[in-house]
């Protein structure tokens, strides 16, 4: 539980993320439909990468996400894809907040930002959904299936998407991205299993896989998403960030992961007895998902593990670089940075699974 107390409700603003406030209530007036004032402004505790802010006025609840102030890594937080990516997967009558508007005029608050719609519901900030009843933990993992099923099954060019990112070579792509923002962080130091893993993976990447092409959420796991309030069922899904066109089975394999990962520091499953919680293998959610989508099994599943691990890693090495720049967005990013050598060793232990 101690993930959800970090990471659930709001906060005043921290001092280095303040805005005018009155500034953004005159573009709320100006673009947001029913917009009615005072305009009240909390920040979300949880998050790492973009501040976000709960916007209260009239009655009604709005989310802000901006990028966040100070120096960035080029290409990093750019809130107006998530924007596009929100609009376009909404009309799709997939589950994302409704957006209002793209305020890309940084003269507003500071720094680009989008405010959306605030979705009621409940989030859950560890894997075992300690906060739902046994009998009922099945069928929210069957939710998070089916949703992100549903996404892979999204035609981006239908969706108006078909240039949201390259086709093809994902994996070759993504491998030189991470291992490139890796080796450039020189802020962020060196770890050794990301060393290794930086020769490893281009050299392992299965003939397999293909050129699979879809839109691809990129953080797909529970505490990026919102349930019904009562209901097993994904009304929402957050932080799009990392979104882009992608293979489907890294996309799912990202989520998969927290079968591998450790319990309680992360939405990790690992070490938990999974029966005795009401929750299903990780072999039986791959058959699910596999149904889904018309696949026949899924293999090199300890390769793609490698691979998540590793951009997970790398993002978390962006991290600690932030930390050291001052420009994290989390109090907890300290915390966060702590924890990228365990998961670097963990990357490279299913490395080794899969024969290195």
């Amino acid at each position: 539980m101690e993930r959800t107390e970090q990471n659930s409700g709001t906060m005043d603003v921290r001092s280095s993320h303040r805005f005018d406030i009155a500034a953004l209530a005159i573009w709320m007036e100006e673009n947001v439909a029913g917009f009615g004032g005072p305009l009240g402004v909390e920040q979300f505790r949880g998050g790492q990468s973009n501040p976000t802010y709960k916007l209260s006025a009239g009655g009604r609840a709005y989310v802000l996400r901006r990028k966040p102030p100070g120096r960035l890594l080029p290409g990093a937080h750019a809130v107006d894809r998530e924007y596009r990516v929100l609009a376009a997967l909404g009309a799709q009558a997939f589950p994302v907040p409704r957006v209002h508007g793209l305020c890309l005029d940084e003269t507003v608050i500071g720094t680009p930002f989008y405010v959306m719609d605030m979705v009621e519901g409940r989030i859950f900030w560890d894997a075992e959904l300690p906060q739902v009843p046994r009998a009922e933990r099945a069928a929210h993992f069957d939710a998070m299936n089916a949703t992100i099923a549903a996404l892979h099954a999204i035609d981006p060019d239908a969706a108006g998407l078909g240039d949201y990112g390259k086709p093809g070579n994902y994996f070759e792509r993504q491998i030189s991205r991470w291992s490139k923002q890796y080796l450039g962080d020189v802020e962020a130091g060196r770890v050794k299993a990301m060393d290794r893993l930086v020769e490893w993976l281009p050299a392992h990447i299965p003939a397999a896989a293909g050129d699979e092409s879809r839109v691809i959420h990129g953080d797909f796991r529970c505490d990026n998403m919102i349930f019904h309030p009562t209901e097993p069922r994904v009304v929402a899904v957050l932080d799009w960030e990392l979104s882009t066109l992608g293979h489907p089975l890294a996309d799912f394999t990202y989520h998969l992961m927290m079968y591998r990962m450790p319990a309680g520091a992360t939405t990790g499953l690992a070490g938990l007895d999974l029966a005795a919680l009401g929750i299903p293998s990780e072999a039986d959610y791959i058959a699910a998902y596999c149904r889904r989508t018309g696949r026949d099994g899924l293999a090199d599943v300890d390769f793609y593990m490698a691979f998540n691990m590793f951009r997970l890693a790398a993002i978390v090495h962006g991290i600690k670089g932030r930390l050291a720049r001052g420009t994290a967005s989390s109090a907890h990013a300290d915390r966060m940075a702590g924890s990228l050598e365990p998961l670097a060793e963990l990357a490279w232990s299913q490395a080794e699974r899969a024969g290195a």
